[in-house]
């Protein structure tokens, strides 16, 4: 996938992130650790969002995919706006539960749009060899490995 802006795909995997460590955070709260944990998963799922907006001003190649990147940070609004109701901003399970499924739209709209497919992106892919590289005597031929 080719992208207009080089630093697209940084933009566009941070909130991903920054969604999970929330999830992470969330569990760990119900697991019995402080409240400040929960309100620090709050504050993960912020600044995913305003990271989310941010990349997602950058530009979509796809329509699909902007639509399924905008609907997961839709889903993590009214999420962030259900968390504004408790004093301390903990998540309950099924609190939980939601948060897991808008991460798993959003992995599956990472991988649609190739993000997490090291294969789709240019700037990952390794060249697998070239003639130059064979007469230059860079890569070993059958008789030099053995």
């Amino acid at each position: 996938m080719q992208s207009r802006n080089p630093v697209q795909p940084v933009l566009l995997m941070f909130p991903l992130g920054l969604f999970a460590v929330a999830i992470i955070l969330d569990l760990a709260t119900m697991l019995g650790a402080p409240a400040i944990i929960g309100t620090l998963a709050y504050w993960n799922v912020l600044a995913g969002l305003a990271g989310g907006v941010f990349g997602a001003v950058v530009g979509r190649p796809r329509v699909t995919i902007l639509l399924l990147d905008l609907g997961v940070l839709f889903h993590f609004a009214v999420l962030a706006l259900i968390r504004v109701r408790s004093g301390d901003r903990v998540a309950d399970p099924s609190l939980l539960l939601l948060e897991l499924l808008g991460f798993a739209v959003a992995l599956a709209a990472s991988w649609c749009g190739g993000r997490l497919d090291p294969n789709h992106s240019a700037g990952m892919r390794r060249p697998i060899s070239s003639s130059a590289d064979d007469s230059a005597g860079l890569i070993p031929t059958r008789r030099e490995a053995a």
